[in-house]
């Protein structure tokens, strides 16, 4: 499967706070944060729903993947998303491993992996 998505039973607001502590717990940072009600709010689009994504990074693992491939930049930085769906709420990012496996000729290190089994702990953390 080439993300991971848990359910939780924290509202949006909560689980995007739970996540960033986590995310600061592991070194990684968050870069950037779309709210994707706000956004289409801004362009005049109604949308009922709630969903964000975190762009997210720990520049040690960002510059090894870069020297690994350059290509991996095209999947950089990594994504966590937080939305509801049904009444529930859920969080989720695409496995790294999956990505990485998309560079021809493949990824010359475990990196993909290792990112991918701490971006799965937080998520559970902040679950």
């Amino acid at each position: 499967m080439f993300h991971y998505t848990v359910s939780t039973e924290k509202d949006t607001e909560t689980a995007l706070e739970s996540l960033v502590g986590a995310l600061a717990e592991k070194n990684f940072g968050v870069l950037w944060k779309l709210d994707f009600k706000e956004k289409l709010a801004e362009k005049g689009l109604d949308f009922n729903g709630k969903f964000i994504i975190l762009e997210v990074c720990n520049p040690v693992k960002a510059k090894e993947a870069l020297e690994g491939s350059v290509l991996a930049g095209y999947f950089l930085p990594c994504k966590i998303v937080v939305y509801e769906q049904n009444g529930q709420t859920k969080i989720g990012t695409v496995r790294p491993s999956a990505l990485m496996d998309m560079i021809e000729g493949g990824f010359p290190s475990e990196l993909p992996l290792a990112v991918e089994k701490i971006l799965i702990d937080v998520i559970n953390a902040a679950k």
